[in-house]
């Protein structure tokens, strides 16, 4: 196994799924905002307030073309999919599953953007994020897993199994 790419909005429980999907394939676990965090020395939000939207989108992309890791779950942020390089490097060292929740789904999990460090521009509803985002999501997934109404469990059961299908 290469590494497991997850990507998706905010909310559709990237980090969650990878925690569990790690432990379960036996491999590390990679939370790119921890990184982000970790080589700034700043929370998200600290970094978009003194960076703007465009410069926590310049650090994220950087941050996550530069990840090397092997054997590894990563679950991304939400907005890595506005990073062209990211996106080519994550591809090439990982198969990307896109984490899909209908756009209820997602308002009803996230409560305050601002409160999640979620990098939406001056006025954009969530609604206006979810609908730039999806097509980028789509377009860069290996595989996309409708998550609706699906506990923890069941996706990494279905990831599980996409992998082992993969390494045959």
């Amino acid at each position: 196994m290469n590494n497991i790419v997850l990507i998706g909005m905010p909310g559709a429980g990237k980090s969650t799924v990878g925690v569990v999907l790690a432990k379960r394939l036996g491999c590390r676990f990679v939370d790119s905002d921890i990184v982000i965090q970790e080589k700034t020395g700043l929370l998200l939000h600290e970094i978009i307030e003194k960076q703007g939207l465009d410069g926590f989108l310049k650090v994220e992309n950087e941050v996550n073309a530069s990840l090397e890791v092997k054997r590894s779950v990563i679950a991304t942020g939400g907005s890595v999919i506005y990073g062209k390089e990211a996106m080519e490097h994550l591809k090439a060292v990982g198969m990307v599953i896109y984490l899909k929740l209908s756009y209820p789904a997602v308002e009803r999990r996230l409560g305050d953007l601002n409160e999640r460090g979620v990098a939406v521009r001056e006025g954009q509803t969530l609604l206006d994020l979810y609908r730039e985002r999806t097509p980028y999501y789509e377009r860069y997934a290996d595989i996309i897993l409708d998550c609706e109404d699906k506990t923890i469990r069941d996706i990494v059961a279905e990831i599980f199994s996409f992998v082992k299908l993969r390494r045959r």
